[in-house]
């Protein structure tokens, strides 16, 4: 329900938006600024992204809880695509989510609601060492082709005499 009412509202408040904004500085201006808005959007969404992929490999690194590095990620992936989008109201929403304090909130709000059952770091049950007793003997034959010894230059590189 939720999800058909952001697709019903989102495209009347931005044909709204475009109507005001259009009648009061022209055509062009309200063009030009949404081609602006892309374009700048773009280079923050590079540079922001850029810290979150930073930020994540050092909670991999230092094996830290990687969900507030990933969901910082996605929340820049999210506002890249709403820079992209057409209009104002989905700018508004795009550049308010590269600022950091606003996805800490948007973080918090979501931790918040989201209860995590497990995490684990490291080798899962698939992964665990082998018991001595799930070794098994078996008799093998080496079948390797013996390799003659060269002489003289490898052919890469011409003689040197």
């Amino acid at each position: 329900m939720y999800l058909f009412l952001a697709f019903l509202l989102v495209p009347l408040i931005e044909i709204g938006l475009f109507i005001q904004v259009g009648g009061l500085i022209g055509l062009w201006p309200t063009l030009a600024i949404v081609v602006l808005t892309a374009i700048l959007g773009t280079t923050l969404v590079r540079s922001q992204g850029r810290v979150a992929m930073g930020e994540l490999r050092n909670s991999f690194a230092e094996l830290n809880d990687p969900t507030e590095p990933l969901a910082h990620g996605a929340m820049i992936l999210l506002s890249g695509a709403l820079l992209l989008t057409p209009g104002f109201f989905t700018d508004a929403l795009g550049f308010a989510l590269l600022m950091p304090p606003v996805r800490k909130a948007v973080y918090q709000y979501l931790r918040a609601r989201v209860q995590v059952h497990q995490f684990q770091m490291g080798p899962g049950p698939a992964q665990q060492p082998h018991r001595p007793d799930d070794v098994i003997d078996g008799e093998y034959q080496d079948v390797t082709p013996e390799r003659k010894p060269r002489s003289g230059p490898s052919g890469w590189v011409e003689d040197s005499k």
